[in-house]
């Protein structure tokens, strides 16, 4: 029976339709009604603009009784995201957003790779966009100056390593001069000069941004990358959707990541004799020839074929998978930075939910033995199930729920909790495979020591010679608890030194999970199903873990 939408529902509806005036991000990302053409406006004036309309949601919140479940799911979680980020405003947290992956330096540029181009008139609309990149850029400059002013400054790590990421689209090989040039060769003169303009428009106020960030704030930036207990702790928040004792999770953190180091040398004993190593391990995998992928193509047809099979062996079985969701694209990104993402659908699912590969320049090898509990996290059972089936269920969640609620501690961690449950689902019995899911895990379980350890500045291991955590000695431990390329583990670690809180959302948002699903099966006792509490779960969409805790006890 189509639930009936309430009153509730509403607020949430016109807050929705104020997002997707206010953020063109969000709609581009979700394919929102409203000019296609517009950047967002990340200017204190701007900022100020999504906070006004916090507090009106929040107020109207107040002045309004659920009727049902799905009501009481839905005040829950806009109270604790609309207050969380309301938190991060106030304290001037959002103004200070810069960092090496996810702050409007990245975003304004990212946002072209989502834009449809198959017809003259896209090009014209991202001709028109790369023209509004000048006014974005200053209005975020605008923004970092008034958090300054407040003694807000992102580490001077993070200003010297975004001013690069500036340099680089400013410069004559700019990702912009390459779609400016994509574009003119599928359209005719007058939309070639536009975009090319548009391109020399982007990539002078680039420019603009490294001058800014280089001559401003680099000679007043800190030294120092942690940001201390107070600020570590609201990012948590804001990442988790729930408050967890800090000191007591690193220690949580230590222990897991040594159950996890003893799980690999049992899986390194079983392919290769006792006394392999977990280290010696993987290099044998890596020569292992039936385990190597050739060329990209390679890699996305196995991306697809993989995401395809789970999906047709866990739709009916293990969880209720609709037809629109049934479908998975797997891409090559156009970037090169060497990160493995997914994009959800849009609202109607004409464009599919996308699992994205940003392959480094000049790497042509892909080792399927640490890569397929990669494809199961963001596929099916991970993302992609959890956000497009979400996106899906039209009656009965509004579109707030549906399409904008999204936090990291409640997906990343269900995306990891995915992959462990594929391995006790037996999709990674090839102990290569399982290996590879363990080596995620261990890098997932590491970053919840390093992330807090810094930040917190807590005292560090005797293996790390002791002292207080810093930038060296979270090097140190990553590049023993990671089998990656060197060049990738110093953009990881500083990623997590100017993200604070956002890696160990993973593990973390794991571990809560877990404790939910084992919390639900104490207390239903022989009546607990999985299948049944997966999908009462993921049906409430991506909310606060404190509010899916709440949601499943009820």
């Amino acid at each position: 029976m189509t639930r009936t939408p309430s009153a509730i529902d509403a607020i949430a509806e016109d807050h929705v339709a104020a997002i997707a005036r206010l953020n063109p991000a969000a709609r581009t990302a979700l394919g929102l009604p409203g000019d296609p053409a517009e950047l967002p406006d990340y200017s204190p004036a701007g900022l100020a603009a999504d906070q006004e309309e916090r507090g009106r949601v929040l107020a109207a919140l107040e002045g309004t009784d659920p009727v049902d479940e799905v009501d009481r799911i839905t005040v829950s979680a806009m109270r604790e995201r609309l207050g969380v980020e309301s938190d991060l405003y106030e304290t001037g947290e959002l103004h200070a957003s810069l960092n090496v992956i996810h702050s409007p330096a990245q975003i304004t540029r990212d946002l072209f790779d989502l834009m449809p181009s198959d017809s003259p008139e896209d090009w014209a609309v991202i001709a028109e966009r790369l023209h509004a990149v000048p006014s974005a850029l200053q209005g975020y400059a605008r923004s970092l100056r008034e958090a300054a002013d407040r003694g807000l400054i992102a580490a001077e790590r993070q200003i010297d390593a975004v001013a690069a990421q500036c340099d680089a689209l400013a410069g004559d090989s700019s990702f912009f001069v390459s779609l400016a040039e994509r574009g003119a060769a599928a359209e005719g003169r007058a939309s070639a000069n536009a975009l090319r303009a548009g391109a020399e428009s982007a990539r002078g106020a680039y420019g603009a941004l490294a001058a800014v960030l280089r001559r401003e704030l680099a000679p007043v930036a800190p030294g120092a990358d942690g940001v201390g207990r107070e600020r570590y702790a609201l990012h948590s928040r804001s990442f988790l959707g729930a408050e967890v004792d800090l000191d007591e999770t690193y220690e949580w953190g230590r222990e897991e990541l040594a159950r996890v180091v003893a799980e690999q040398e049992a899986v390194a004993a079983d392919l290769y004799g006792a006394g392999t190593t977990p280290e010696e391990a993987m290099k044998r995998l890596d020569a292992e020839p039936v385990r190597v992928l050739h060329g990209t193509e390679a890699l996305r047809e196995w991306m697809q074929r993989t995401a395809d099979e789970a999906i047709e062996a866990l739709a009916g079985s293990q969880f209720d998978i609709p037809g629109p969701v049934r479908a998975l694209e797997c891409c090559i990104a156009p970037t090169q930075t060497g990160g493995i993402y997914y994009t959800g659908p849009t609202d109607d699912f004409s464009r599919p939910g996308r699992m994205w590969w940003s392959v480094p320049a000049g790497v042509e090898e892909f080792g399927t033995w640490r890569e397929k509990t990669t494809v199961y996290h963001e596929g099916v059972p991970g993302h992609h199930l959890q956000i497009a089936q979400t996106v899906y269920r039209r009656e009965d969640l509004n579109s707030w729920r549906r399409l904008i609620s999204w936090v990291s501690g409640h997906g990343e961690g269900w995306a990891l909790y995915a992959e462990r449950l594929m391995a006790d689902l037996g999709f990674l019995d090839d102990p290569g495979d399982r290996m590879g899911m363990l080596d995620a895990q261990r890098l997932r379980s590491a970053r919840v020591v390093l992330d807090i350890g810094v930040h917190l500045g807590k005292p560090a291991p005797r293996e790390l010679g002791g002292g207080t955590w810093d930038a060296e000695k979270a090097r140190t431990f990553l590049y023993a608890n990671a089998n990656m390329a060197p060049g990738f583990l110093d953009f990881e670690l500083d990623r997590y030194l100017g993200w604070p809180g956002q890696a160990p959302s993973y593990k973390v948002g794991q571990r809560l999970w877990e404790e939910i699903r084992e919390e639900t099966a104490a207390r239903e006792g022989a009546a607990f199903d999985l299948r049944a509490f997966h999908r009462r779960a993921l049906d409430l969409g991506s909310v606060g873990l404190s509010v899916l805790a709440e949601g499943m006890r009820r």
